[in-house]
C-alpha cells in the first residue's frame, strides 16, 4: 500500500505511540471525540480513518468512520464528508486491506518470536 507524504508523517506519529484525536461537530449538533488509527492513500487522495470515542474516551461498538482529509488554504487539516459511494467504497477496501497487512505483519512477528 502507498501512502503520501503526509500520510507517512501523520501514520509515523500514530506508529510511535502519540494519540491524534479530531473533534467532530455533527449535523444534530452532538461534539464527538475521535481518535485517528490511520491516513490512507486511495487514487491519489488522502483519507482519515477515525475511530469514534464515547464520554470514558472508548470505542465499544467497533465503528470506524471515513473523511476525505485535506490540508486547508492556512496549512491546518480540514476533512470532508465523502457522498460518493464509489468512493466510499474504495475506501473501506483499502482499509479492508491495511487490516488484512497488519493482522499479517502481528502473525509473522509472532512466529519470529516463537
Amino acid at each position: 500500500m502507498l501512502f503520501s507524504d503526509i500520510a507517512m508523517k501523520i501514520n509515523q506519529r500514530i506508529e510511535d505511540g502519540e494519540e491524534i484525536t479530531v473533534d467532530l461537530d455533527l449535523d444534530n449538533g452532538e461534539k464527538v471525540t475521535c481518535a485517528t488509527m490511520i491516513i490512507l492513500t486511495v487514487n491519489g487522495r488522502d483519507y482519515i480513518v477515525l475511530l469514534p470515542l464515547d464520554k470514558n474516551g472508548q470505542n465499544t461498538d467497533g465503528n470506524v468512520w471515513f473523511y476525505r482529509y485535506l490540508t486547508g488554504k492556512d496549512g491546518e487539516p480540514d476533512l470532508e464528508y465523502i457522498s460518493d459511494d464509489d468512493e466510499y467504497e474504495a475506501v473501506s477496501e483499502a482499509f479492508d486491506e491495511y487490516l488484512d497487512e497488519a493482522e499479517f505483519d502481528e502473525l509473522v512477528e509472532y512466529e519470529d518470536n516463537e
